[in-house]
């Protein structure tokens, strides 16, 4: 496997600039996992890793080998797209070594590496089954043993798991998972799935109109955002997010007039406009009167853990995780206490405060 190395890299269409100084250091061995909305240059950024789409400026390097003017062929990666484009007239063995066939590899090393390919997948039972035979989970095994037995330097990974239901999703999931720490592979992942980002990934980075929000481990993300993107698209439901201002020595208040106590950045003054966040799991159900407030719109019951919509005073939604049964009912006032400890405070231009 290999280390990738993405250096002010720029992909322009026209006058449209899809990459904006991407730089990004994958490790060896590592599963990286890009995330963000539609339009936001993921999948350009894997297919330009590729070769499938020549970039404007700057460098991708595979192994310490400057890869930009590589065709596809000579890069060393494989490839799994979101669809599995198995040929329909080829059994499981044939679509799995057909690639490798195609490039002249003798046909004993073919099959010894089908079968190993077979086995780490449990394709065994199934490499005489022609695509149509198979189930959706097993047809992406398919394309992701294809992969394998080209013992490529890097995997990249387009969006595998939209074409599959939600409990196959799960087990794929697990079973990419359970391959990466087989393999020792170096892993680049596109999907638009949180879960899949935060279940996945060694690191998870986020992009936003061509550029990086924010790289790191997934729990950093998670309790150490770096901006309101980042905290609103990672987390599911998204963070709370209220405008509030400074009027005194950690203390605030919102603009509905709710007063709180809050840990304020040391140079926040009287009169500072900062916008609060808070996970739904670092706020709890009150009565009216205390924290912030708000009217009971809806309770989405998933067992044990709830989440209460809440329609806050002075406008925007809330949404806080209860657990048990929920004593409010809809229209009822209720208060919203944060826990201080757990906030999160963002500036006038979306960045993190220092503490």
């Amino acid at each position: 496997m290999a280390q990738v190395s993405i250096t002010s890299l720029q992909k322009s269409y026209g006058s449209v600039d899809v990459l904006k100084d991407i730089n990004l250091e994958v490790e060896d061995g590592s599963f990286v996992v890009l995330v963000g909305p539609s339009g936001c240059g993921k999948s350009t950024l894997l297919r330009s890793i590729a070769g499938l789409e020549a970039v404007n400026g700057g460098a991708i390097s595979i192994g310490g080998k400057r890869v930009n003017d590589l065709a596809p062929a000579k890069r060393e990666i494989a490839m799994v797209f979101q669809s599995y484009a198995l040929y329909p007239h080829m059994d499981v063995e044939k679509n799995m070594g057909f690639g490798l066939r195609f490039a002249g590899t003798p046909k004993q090393e073919v099959a010894a590496r089908v079968a190993e390919a077979a086995r780490i997948l449990q394709l065994e039972a199934l490499l005489k089954r022609r695509p149509r035979e198979l189930s959706g989970g097993q047809r992406q095994r398919v394309a992701i043993g294809r992969a394998i037995v080209r013992k490529p330097q890097v995997f990249l990974f387009d969006e595998p798991l939209s074409n599959l239901d939600a409990a196959l999703r799960v087990n794929t999931r697990v079973e990419i998972a359970k391959l990466h720490k087989l393999l020792g592979a170096t892993i680049i992942y596109v999907t638009h799935d949180q879960v899949e980002a935060m279940t996945l990934a060694d690191k998870i980075v986020v992009m936003n109109q061509g550029r990086i929000e924010q790289a790191g481990k997934p729990l950093d993300l998670y309790y150490r955002p770096a901006n309101t993107f980042v905290a609103n698209f990672i987390g599911s439901p998204a963070m709370n997010m209220v405008e509030i201002e400074v009027t005194g020595k950690n203390k605030a208040r919102t603009l509905a007039g709710g007063e709180l106590g809050v840990p304020l950045p040391a140079r926040a003054k009287a009169g500072d406009r900062l916008t609060l966040g808070a996970r739904p799991e670092h706020l709890t159900l009150g009565a009216p009167g205390k924290g912030l407030t708000g009217q009971l719109d809806l309770v989405e019951r998933l067992g044990e853990v709830g989440y209460a919509h809440l329609d806050m005073a002075g406008g925007g939604r809330f949404i806080v995780e209860v657990r048990g049964d929920v004593k409010a009912k809809r229209g009822d006032k209720v208060g919203v206490v944060p826990d201080p400890a757990k906030l999160h405070l963002f500036d006038a231009n979306g960045k993190a405060c220092a503490s």
